[in-house]
């Protein structure tokens, strides 16, 4: 090991692929990562990072127990599906969010803190720390960090890759919001700097947060997971989306409508295209793929395992993202599109017609169209279908050299 080698403790929970992306390349800039953590760790980690476990005070353990929920999956949408509700709207999530709003103060992690500043205690005092960074959300992770910086005077940077009161997928009163917004005031005062992964989300940031640095470290994918050499794509004219789709602020019937009408006007042969949807399965998405008369062609095949949703994305002839509707969620998709850099296919963007960030990054990259109207989806998805039947396959068209920008080890060197 190298002596100039320092240490940083992260603070995290909840991972997606940017926690790991940094932890696995910040050793190549003179980092060694020591990660503050609780089970279930469900992304692959470096088998030389030293990782701490606390135990964890689950704050919906009564609510699974009373309704059996499956404790790997989300609460409201088994609480959804157990009482049959496939509207975007309803009583029962009015309910459940006003019963969220007193359950989960200040998040639904919050039993973790008392077990992580125990732990970050003593890993501080025999660690030789030289940094921390917390990451969000749960933003418990940045009250563990406060805490332990109050104690310990140690340098703290708050990557903030969900935002806290100001998220976009805030569903709360006005009256809870009120509460996040003191404490993250009080909480993020003594970071010595912020970080989040846009710049409309680093403007908000610097209005709530105005002595504070902020600095903007988008998202990325990891380089390994890179598709080269090319993997052999399906026989059909395939289109994949992988990840969560949020009610109500996520709009697929631009997509389904400009694919609907494709077909039946003999653009599109039905039978050649199949149209998947990886990820948590969603009533009112049935509902519209049902409406569309897709049935035949859409199917939601559930939730599967990261590998298995990277394999689809390298096999797909076409990779499809939803944008966001609301003005609040513009970077709501932007961790998918990078991931999606790294299988090598051409993306699809629809819906968000005020995603200039989304467009952009396609435009860099060349990786893909942004396509916010039916009429456009309508284009963009015909232009593909007649290059599969010229060629038999839709062509990546993307510039290596630009995808390269993104990737966590780039992220890993800014983080630095």
């Amino acid at each position: 090991m190298d002596r100039k080698m320092q240490k940083v403790m992260i603070i995290a929970r909840y991972f997606g692929t940017r926690i790991p992306g940094l932890i696995k390349y910040l050793p190549e800039f003179g980092w060694q990562p020591v990660l503050l953590t609780t089970d279930p760790i469900t992304l692959p980690l470096p088998p030389e990072l030293a990782v701490f476990n606390t135990p964890y005070r689950d704050s919906l353990r009564l609510w699974r127990r009373l309704f059996r929920l499956d404790a790997r999956h989300d609460v409201r949408a088994q609480i959804r599906d157990r009482f049959g509700v496939t509207s975007k709207k309803s009583l029962l999530d009015f309910m459940m969010t006003r019963c969220g709003e007193i359950i989960n103060y200040p998040d639904a992690d919050k039993g973790w803190r008392p077990f992580g500043i125990r732990l970050g205690d003593e890993l501080l005092r025999r660690e030789n720390i030289d940094a921390i960074i917390s990451s969000s959300s749960p933003v418990s992770s940045h009250i563990i960090a406060q805490a332990l910086t109050a104690r310990h005077r140690v340098p703290w940077v708050a990557d903030l890759r969900d935002l806290w009161s100001q998220n976009h997928n805030y569903t709360y009163s006005w009256f809870r919001k009120m509460l996040d917004r003191r404490l993250e005031i009080k909480t993020l005062s003594r970071a010595d700097a912020l970080v989040t992964v846009s710049r409309p989300w680093a403007d908000k940031l610097k209005t709530l947060h105005g002595d504070r640095p902020v600095y903007t470290i988008a998202n990325g994918y990891d380089p390994e997971d890179v598709n080269d050499p090319p993997r052999s794509l399906a026989a059909r004219f395939t289109i994949t989306h992988t990840g969560n789709l949020y009610t109500g602020k996520q709009d697929a019937s631009t997509f389904l409508t400009a694919l609907q009408s494709l077909i039946a006007e003999g653009t599109i042969n039905p039978a050649d295209v199949e149209v998947r949807f990886y990820g948590p399965e969603q009533g009112w998405l049935h509902q519209e793929i049902a409406q569309c008369g897709l049935s035949g062609v859409v199917r939601q095949y559930g939730w599967v395992t990261r590998q298995v949703a990277l394999a689809k994305q390298r096999e797909s002839q076409v990779l499809l993202a939803i944008n966001w509707e609301t003005e609040e969620g513009l970077v709501g998709n932007q961790g998918k599109l990078f991931e999606y850099l790294a299988a090598q296919r051409p993306i699809l963007v629809t819906g968000g017609g005020g995603n200039y960030m989304c467009r952009e990054l396609l435009d860099e990259t060349r990786a893909g169209c942004h396509a916010p109207t039916v009429e456009e989806v309508r284009d963009s998805l015909a232009a593909y279908y007649r290059e599969y039947r010229r060629r038999g396959c839709v062509g990546f068209q993307g510039n290596s050299a630009r995808i390269d920008r993104h990737s966590y080890r780039e992220k890993a060197r800014e983080m630095a």
